[in-house]
């Protein structure tokens, strides 16, 4: 007797997603835990709609897991940095990354004590909102960008107010941070990490402070990168003076490049960082120019001074992670969390990330998944 085409299918997926999740709480000790686990990253990936955990029970047909759900994001202790390693080994395995992209993702979020809320002002939206953000590295391959480990910033009272850290239940002693700084955090955290070898780290930091400083430690650690950096970054000619980036490209003696494509061209000129080292060898500052744009482009600074500029914006491109962290959002329920603590946001953003990387990841990614494991429920 044939198996029928569907039947089969939903087997398999769920066999796979059996199998993931096996692998992802492996290291969690106990099997209500693991359970739990495999029990919201199914309901990340199969309900519509608004993902809040009684939505989730609802849709499920199992309305008594709510709390068992609620307890193990917001409360139960599990260590949420062994499912992010066994993340990113699995998400290493099954796609050809070509590079770490560092990026922030703003979560907007109602009321002043989740932890690290706070007013800022999102690029992306064009006005100010109540908001956690958070910052990612995405492993950026052919078949997605995926993103494998996160830090909270802290800023302002976060830093500070030990009453409010303590109810938010922030480690004592957890710096507040900032975003170039969780950055290099999270560099550092993937190449001890990550069983593959070291990839270019590709961010997009221009409104940040101390894109300088962290571009100076990725060169000290000899990482190569690419980062969009602001017009005012300090920069040198060698020999000249300490210039804003932008301005020195508008100095005599500049490259101009044809990019293939289109009628872009690129403006490019080796430069130096004030304070780096010597014996380093030299960066290369270029933009990206559209002859019909009203804006300048961006000002991208790397140190891989020896490739081909189609190569380095390639590159480029994959600092905008705007589609996966759209994804995120809208698909997959990054914003949808409820809690206000520093661990149970964690736990979530682990999850979330979990669950986006299966549903880009798996053998049969072209599958619809909603259908499919509904039906092997």
């Amino acid at each position: 007797m044939t198996t029928p085409a569907t039947s089969f299918s939903a087997e398999s997926l769920l066999g796979e997603l059996r199998q993931f999740t096996q692998e992802m709480f492996a290291g969690l000790p106990r099997v209500d835990q693991r359970r739990w686990g495999r029990t919201y990253i199914e309901g990340l990936l199969t309900v519509s709609g608004r993902k809040s955990i009684r939505r989730l029970a609802e849709a499920m047909d199992m309305p008594e897991a709510a709390h068992g759900l609620h307890q193990f994001i917001n409360a139960s202790p599990w260590d949420w940095m062994p499912v992010r390693r066994a993340l990113l080994h699995w998400a290493e395995e099954r796609t050809k990354a070509r590079a770490w992209v560092i990026a922030p993702a703003a979560l907007p979020r109602r009321g002043e004590h989740c932890a690290g809320v706070h007013h800022r002002f999102v690029p992306a939206l064009g006005r100010t909102v109540n908001c956690q953000v958070g910052i990612g590295v995405f492993l950026a391959g052919g078949r997605a960008t995926v993103p494998v480990d996160w830090r909270l910033l802290l800023p302002g009272r976060w830093a500070e107010d030990e009453q409010l850290r303590g109810r938010a239940r922030i480690p004592a002693g957890l710096p507040a941070g900032t975003v170039v700084g969780h950055a290099l955090e999270l560099v550092d955290s993937l190449t001890a990490e990550s069983g593959s070898a070291r990839l270019p780290v590709v961010a997009d930091l221009t409104g940040e402070q101390g894109t300088g400083w962290l571009l100076r430690a990725l060169k000290a650690r000899r990482h190569d990168f690419l980062v969009a950096v602001p017009d005012s970054l300090p920069t040198r000619t060698r020999p000249g003076p300490v210039l804003g980036a932008r301005d020195v490209l508008r100095f005599e003696g500049t490259q101009t490049i044809p990019l293939g494509g289109g009628p872009a061209r690129v403006l490019t000129r080796p430069v130096g960082l004030p304070g780096a080292d010597a014996d380093l060898p030299a960066c290369r500052l270029f933009t990206v120019s559209d002859p019909t744009a009203r804006q300048p482009g961006r000002l991208w600074i790397t140190n891989m001074v020896r490739e081909s500029q189609e190569r380095l914006c390639r590159l480029a491109d994959k600092a905008d992670v705007t589609p996966t962290v759209d994804a995120l959002a809208g698909e997959f329920g990054m914003t949808a969390f409820e809690g206000r603590s520093y661990p149970g946001w964690h736990h979530h953003m682990t999850l979330v990330s979990a669950a986006f990387a299966f549903s880009c990841l798996r053998e049969a990614a072209d599958e619809p998944l909603t259908p499919v494991l509904r039906t092997a429920a």
